[in-house]
């Protein structure tokens, strides 16, 4: 496998599991210094490092907290010294009724923002600064289909978050492509991980693949390749890009 990433050291928000943990293999493999974040599990985080032969870091922070980002970091930068790249994957999707308390659902939009959206804003403005401090640097953030079409009535907090990821990295291309400051947007369907494999046991495949088109979810393995293949240094023409991984469904 090429060693394209070569050198780079990225930071991996939600890494320790699902898509997260296949990105930090992936960028291993191509050569790449992971920071694996994780929030609570770091048993998982250590058997992850341990895996991609202990050429990366861990780094604990909990970013259902406002000083959590800040937190990540500090933490990251007292780690690596220097960060090449910066992958916002963690993320949330819970559901809430339109039918319920306004307590609940104030609190669910919000816990919602806070992990999805806040944090990866937080950790894309250090980021930034620090990138333009040394160089440049590349930020992928993981959006969703459903941030492009609109979501379910019960998860509608989720698909405003991607919709606000996809928007800030916008932005960021906009505002700081000249000064060496790129940004990218994932936007995958349904991906093979516990949450669907939990949707999967309750409705059924054929419901979760209904509206794909090819008839199968992606694999979090190819999300990993794609997150890699936009990290090397010679995709600078791809800033600003949302990249759909959904299996033809964005229409349907």
């Amino acid at each position: 496998m090429s060693k394209s990433l070569e050198g780079q050291t990225i930071l991996v928000t939600g890494a320790s599991g699902g898509i997260g943990a296949a990105i930090v293999e992936r960028l291993a493999a191509e050569g790449a210094k992971p920071i694996i974040h994780f929030g609570h599990d770091r048993k998982r985080a250590e058997d992850l490092l341990a895996g991609i032969g202990g050429r990366g870091w861990i780094a604990q922070a909990d970013l259902s907290t406002s000083e959590g980002p800040f937190v990540l970091w500090r933490r990251s930068l007292e780690a690596a010294g220097h960060v090449h790249g910066l992958v916002n994957n963690a993320g949330i999707r819970s559901e809430i009724s339109i039918e319920a308390s306004e307590v609940d659902w104030k609190a669910a939009w919000q816990k919602e923002f806070q992990i999805n959206f806040f944090a990866a804003a937080d950790l894309s403005k250090e980021a930034i600064r620090h990138f333009k401090a040394n160089g440049g640097g590349r930020i992928v953030n993981m959006a969703s289909r459903a941030g492009q079409r609109g979501y379910a009535a019960d998860a509608m907090p989720y698909g405003a978050t991607k919709a606000a990821l996809v928007n800030l990295t916008k932005s960021i291309a906009r505002s700081f492509g000249a000064v060496g400051v790129t940004a990218i947007a994932i936007a995958p369907g349904w991906v093979r991980t516990e949450m669907a494999e939990e949707f999967i046991a309750a409705h059924g495949k054929a419901s979760a693949v209904a509206d794909i088109p090819i008839g199968e979810m992606a694999l979090p393995t190819e999300v990993a390749e794609l997150v890699a293949f936009v990290l090397r240094p010679t995709q600078v023409s791809l800033n600003g890009a949302t990249l759909d991984v959904n299996g033809g469904s964005y229409t349907r």
